[in-house]
């Protein structure tokens, strides 16, 4: 493939080249080459590079950065594809990327929010997804159902985002199962305005990471509404049920509903900062006779963990 003779669109491919941002000058580089993602996929393929047509569209939108070995190999793979010097793509990365000195709502990591978060961050890193996920909660309506022998049956989720960054297509919905759950068997299933993409588990923690593909691509400032449940029923007898917020802000509802041949003598909903950290906030909740349910309600969730716990004896 010949570079472009538009004499405009290599001026500019050559100033990007010199001075960045990365993003801009693999946009540009693409398209002075007339190269499709999906054929510079192929090509990288050809040379046992394995990288997804959603990382490339995110390196190029800026939404993300190749930083693991295998994405830094894909990038010096792309300077020979794209026909352009040694190191040009590579020398890019090493600056700072645009905005990344601009002020955000501070978030928290999930090994800040779970002993387990480090399994989770790993199967994250290898989804090569934004780590935000361009996205922040409205509002959110989990309803949890407890099974006959106390076990964690079945949640489902409503949520109400909005994007805080053009392109945003997807979701990733991480799933805590039970000590001692079968992964295996764990089902997610997207029930309005989603389809579900690509699962990760980790059998040892208990972790599902579902990606849940949104019917519209998001600009900045959209909301959007979308559901989806996970199946369990693996695990033993359960004592809680928590969601931990990297974020603050957005309403949150959680409903944990009870079968009527398992129900505890106790339920209070409860806070915590952290995995370790003594829970806070307690309040008696009284399952109601008949729908043997009990809620919590948070206006403005606060960075932190959120939860119900219930004592069986």
């Amino acid at each position: 493939m010949r570079p472009s003779t538009d004499p405009a669109g290599m001026a500019e491919l050559d100033r990007l080249l010199r001075g960045g941002p990365f993003h801009l000058a693999l946009r540009a580089a693409l398209a002075a080459r007339g190269l499709p993602l999906q054929r510079v996929q192929h090509r990288l393929a050809a040379q046992g590079i394995k990288v997804g047509v959603t990382s490339l569209s995110y390196w190029q939108q800026g939404a993300r950065r190749p930083r693991h070995p295998e994405s830094l190999r894909a990038v010096t793979a792309l300077e020979r594809i794209l026909e352009l010097p040694d190191g040009a793509l590579v020398r890019l990365l090493a600056a700072p990327a645009p905005g990344a000195g601009a002020a955000r709502p501070a978030g928290r990591s999930y090994r800040a929010l779970f002993s387990g978060g480090g399994t989770v961050e790993r199967l994250l890193d290898g989804m090569e997804l934004p780590p935000d996920g361009g996205l922040h909660s409205l509002g959110h309506h989990e309803r949890v159902r407890i099974g006959p022998a106390g076990e964690l049956r079945v949640r489902e989720s409503q949520q109400i985002v909005r994007a805080h960054r053009d392109g945003v297509d997807r979701y990733l919905a991480v799933h805590h199962g039970d000590p001692g759950c079968d992964v295996s068997r764990v089902r997610v299933t997207a029930y309005e305005n989603c389809r579900t993409g690509r699962v990760r588990c980790h059998p040892e923690a208990g972790v599902v990471v579902a990606e849940l593909l949104f019917d519209a691509r998001l600009r900045r400032g959209d909301t959007y509404v979308f559901g989806y449940g996970v199946e369990d029923g693996t695990g033993p007898r359960s004592g809680e049920y928590v969601r931990g917020f990297s974020y603050a802000g957005g309403q949150y509802v959680l409903q944990v509903r009870f079968d009527e041949a398992a129900l505890p003598v106790r339920c209070r909903r409860f806070a915590r900062s952290g995995p370790d950290a003594p829970r806070t906030g307690l309040a008696d909740l009284t399952p109601s006779g008949r729908h043997r349910a009990v809620h919590l309600v948070e206006q403005a969730v606060r960075r932190g963990i959120l939860g119900i716990a219930w004592d069986w004896d």
